[in-house]
């Protein structure tokens, strides 16, 4: 497999790799759907790193509505009965240069907002979770790391009230938590109103809570996303991912990354995101007593829309695509999808897809768990991973997958891939999928979608996207600005592309000074 793994020429980042995970989801091993095998052998298909967490403990759960109650404590058991195994399980997923895992565990909280804990290694207590409070938790966590196992709290869906599971600013510290979980299936806990709101059961997203809140206040963190899926698929499409500048895909590469918050929050796509202010990377505080260069650097994985720059969490500048490309030449994405039909109806694929006149240079794998909101209802949980993808040369690519149709008009369940593609105009994209056989050119693409269907009405049916050029997918920012002057200013970026999918880089602060 040859997974979409981008660079970029900005300042501060040279000999890094923005390399994609997830570091928070769920399978059968507390509550969830799916076993921590099949979670892991779900996360190899489209992501680097990893990790699957199993809730451990809430300190001040209430005993209404009791069957919420009843869920949550049978979880926390089946998790400490079978612990031994989630850590054996991580450490067999971890292979270095290849695919990174994680230990961690969740601890919930009314009165300080979940938490997930980490810890830098594949083994490690799981006592912990009884702490009963935000400070016994981190005064654990200190000590573990005296005895050389360094561990991170992170703050997840921290849009909802605090007093409801959404975060605490009052108690937030960053000694801990040097980044937040940004976007997951809850929504988009950067700013009320805006982008994916919260439409989870625990309730709306509350200003008070959200990220520009926090920053406002003073705070510093930077942003990742993660799924908080739980149907064993880390990385599920659409709900978030992070994405970390690291120099090696291994345990202390992403590590440190997170650490120096080189890091930023996509919901689906592996966009490239990279910001340097002054020639200092996402994540950094600087000292810089005259104007400030700012530069961006955008490869989307599908056409960009905007690009948005931000200081003190006011709209500074905006950018765009450069109008599109003559030239017959080819550099850019092709796109296939499986799956529509009635919903429930399973249905199984066997997918080639074979690219003449061209060559496939790189996957974004754009995979879909099954979405379970509900732990109480009942799931496929299938032993063996959702899709399996292999690119055989550099002209074919083949799928197994399945899909069950999309459960609602506003929820795509969908299989994709997408494919960075190098060809001109003549170049053809041919798919055969369960033995329908779609075909068309670069040139057809860039003037709109095909499709197909493997039967008559609402059958499943086979998706071409349009073609993307590099030139919409690309925005290139270079600016000064002369802050405020009114002590550190922060800057971050924030990218919407037209099918919908987002990326929030972590903010870097500048303060005055000679």
């Amino acid at each position: 497999m040859s997974l979409f793994r981008p660079s970029t020429d900005l300042d501060g980042y040279s000999g890094l790799t923005a390399y994609a995970g997830d570091l928070h989801n769920h399978c059968g091993i507390s509550y969830g759907h799916g076993s921590i095998e099949t979670a892991f052998a779900n996360a190899k298909q489209q992501l680097d790193f990893a990790s699957v967490t199993g809730h451990a403990a809430w300190h001040d759960i209430p005993a209404e509505p009791r069957e919420v109650h009843d869920y949550h404590i049978e979880g926390f058991a089946r998790l400490a009965a079978q612990w031994d195994r989630v850590q054996s399980v991580t450490a067999a997923a971890h292979e270095d240069d290849a695919f990174v895992s994680f230990l961690s565990l969740e601890w919930h909280s009314l009165t300080y907002g979940d938490h997930c804990v980490y810890f830098r290694s594949d083994h490690g207590p799981l006592e912990i979770a009884q702490s009963q409070s935000l400070e016994e938790l981190r005064g654990r966590l200190r000590a573990i790391a005296a005895g050389g196992v360094p561990t991170m709290v992170l703050p997840h869906h921290i849009g909802y009230r605090s007093g409801h599971r959404g975060i605490n600013w009052s108690t937030y510290t960053e000694e801990l938590s040097p980044v937040v979980e940004l976007v997951s299936m809850h929504g988009s806990g950067e700013v009320e109103p805006g982008l994916r709101q919260y439409l989870h059961t625990m309730g709306p997203r509350d200003g008070a809570s959200t990220a520009q809140h926090g920053l406002a206040l003073g705070h510093r963190f930077g942003f990742i996303g993660s799924t908080d899926h739980h149907s064993a698929h880390p990385g599920s499409y659409g709900y978030g991912k992070a994405m970390v500048w690291a120099d090696s895909l291994t345990r202390d590469g992403i590590w440190d990354a997170i650490q120096a918050r080189r890091t930023y929050a996509v919901t689906g796509d592996r966009i490239m995101l990279a910001t340097a202010v002054n020639g200092m990377p996402m994540g950094s505080e600087l000292v810089a007593a005259g104007p400030r260069r700012v530069e961006v650097d955008v490869l989307g994985g599908d056409s960009v829309d905007f690009v948005e720059v931000l200081r003190n969490n006011q709209v500074i500048a905006v950018g765009r695509p450069e109008a599109a490309s003559s030239s017959s030449d080819f550099d850019g994405v092709l796109g296939v999808s499986v799956g529509w039909g009635e919903y429930g109806a399973e249905v199984d694929w066997d997918v080639s897809i074979r690219v003449r006149g061209g060559r496939i240079l790189a996957v974004d794998p754009r995979l879909h768990g099954e979405d379970i909101v509900d732990p109480l209802r009942k799931g496929s949980d299938s032993e063996s991973p959702t899709t399996r993808w292999t690119q055989e040369d550099e002209r074919t690519v083949t799928m197994v997958t399945k899909t069950r149709g999309n459960p609602t008009v506003l929820t795509d369940a969908t299989q994709q891939l997408g494919l960075q593609v190098i060809g001109d105009g003549d170049t053809v994209v041919e798919v055969t999928a369960n033995g329908r056989e779609v075909r068309a050119s670069v040139a057809e693409l860039r003037q709109g979608s095909r499709s197909a269907y493997t039967g008559g009405f609402v059958s499943p049916a086979i998706l071409l996207h349009r073609a993307v050029d590099r030139s919409a997918r690309s925005v290139r920012m270079d600016f000064e600005d002369a802050g405020t002057g009114m002590g550190a200013d922060w800057y971050y970026t924030r990218v919407r592309q037209a099918n919908d999918q987002y990326a929030w880089s972590s903010p870097t602060w500048v303060g005055t000074g000679a």
